[in-house]
């Protein structure tokens, strides 16, 4: 790779944000260089919604299941199905969906290399130096450099582009994501196991501010939980869940941690060449963990902004990006964020929140906020409903 080559953008990250703002800006005609670390796969239930199905052209052959229902469990063991009516839930391995990504970002023009990020230098006119350890034809790890116009970092939470260049990225809080893919059960009926179900564990044994989650992936079910609370053994805790799920005596394929951000940063940009996308602007949805369709829509405004900002030379566009995203969004977050801030704080509380979750109002309007990725409006009246429900379970006036 020649030092002296300069991008019009490098994206350092090659999850599904980064792979999406290569690809965009790759069909845009624009010099694109994806940069992303080798082997690392991130925890991750691996859901997607047919919104994100369709927007991003996912091939069915990615789809390892489809999920139709989910079952919420709470603190006493009280199961709560919750049926997807005429839809379903696509389930990825975040393993192959990531790399089939990344190949189609190469396909559309843009330039691929494995290495890990390291810092950013300027050149004597300003322009941008990334500079990166890389791999030669080798093997052997090398010190490497390009120059850029614009950088996107897309590099997950923790981001090494987010805290060199944007104020505030010291201050996200996370959650702590820890997953074990295993075997699927051979005899689902008797771990009671649904390769078309995803099982949601409320139980503060499990984790004391998150939830626990059985996903199935076709062949392989993920299996893990979540805390912000960093003396609590997600490791321990998903032993417990595999346990109450029936799972203990199938074979671990891998193990998987990462910390998952809880809200979205206040700032995505460095007012000059900088944008970020991804879990290192903070898009994970709270309450939820969702994190694959807001990382695609995040990567796909990073690379909007970035091609507007290259167009016109004006860096106030890399503000775009956020705009844009809280705008669908950010109501969205505000409302789980509270969610999670009230139902998760106590076992109590948790107990009410799967009780809640019986009501066919909830069932509908959660499926199809969640299928469509916007706020339902046509059923006014069940808006309401569910509000005066929500406040007699909040006074205590009716059983969890």
């Amino acid at each position: 790779m020649n030092r002296d080559q300069t991008y019009d953008v490098v994206v350092v990250g090659g999850g599904p944000s980064g792979a999406t703002a290569a690809t965009d800006l790759a069909r845009a005609g624009r010099s694109v260089l994806l940069l992303d670390r080798d082997g690392r796969i991130k925890p991750c239930g691996g859901a997607i919604p047919p919104v994100l199905i369709e927007e991003y052209e996912i091939p069915d052959s990615l789809l390892c299941a489809r999920v139709t229902s989910a079952r919420m469990i709470s603190p006493s063991g009280r199961k709560v199905d919750m049926p997807i009516e005429g839809g379903f839930v696509g389930m990825v391995d975040r393993d192959k969906f990531d790399e089939w990504l990344r190949r189609r970002a190469q396909s559309a023009g843009a330039d691929r290399r494995i290495g890990t990020y390291d810092t950013t230098s300027r050149d004597a006119d300003g322009t941008l130096v990334v500079h990166f350890h890389g791999k030669t034809d080798e093997g052997e790890s090398v010190s490497q450099q390009v120059r850029t116009r614009l950088l996107i970092g897309a590099d997950g939470a923790n981001s090494s582009v987010a805290r060199q260049h944007v104020p505030g990225a010291d201050k996200v809080p996370f959650v702590y994501a820890y997953h074990e893919i295993v075997e699927s059960p051979k005899n689902a009926q008797a771990a009671d196991f649904d390769p078309a179900r995803c099982d949601v564990y409320y139980q503060g044994l499990l984790s004391p501010d998150f939830y626990g989650w059985v996903f199935p992936h076709g062949s392989t079910t993920s299996v893990g939980t979540g805390t912000a609370h960093r003396g609590f053994s997600i490791r321990n805790a998903t032993s417990k869940l595999r346990e109450c799920a029936g799972l203990s005596d199938t074979d671990t394929v891998r193990r998987e941690g990462a910390p998952i951000p809880l809200r979205p940063m206040k700032r995505w940009d460095n007012g000059r060449d900088v944008v970020l996308a991804g879990d290192a602007a903070g898009v994970v949805a709270p309450a939820s963990g969702e994190g694959i369709y807001y990382a695609m829509t995040g990567g796909r405004l990073a690379a909007q902004a970035a091609e507007e900002c290259l167009r016109t030379g004006d860096a106030a566009a890399l503000g775009l990006a956020r705009k844009k995203f809280m705008r669908a969004h950010g109501r969205v977050f505000w409302i789980l964020g509270m969610m999670q801030k009230f139902w998760y704080k106590n076992d109590k509380r948790r107990e009410r929140f799967v009780g809640i979750c019986r009501d066919k109002d909830v069932q509908r309007l959660t499926w199809e906020s969640y299928m469509h990725k916007r706020l339902v409006r046509k059923r006014p009246m069940a808006h309401v409903r569910i509000f005066f429900k929500d406040l007699a379970h909040l006074l205590g006036l009716v059983a969890p």
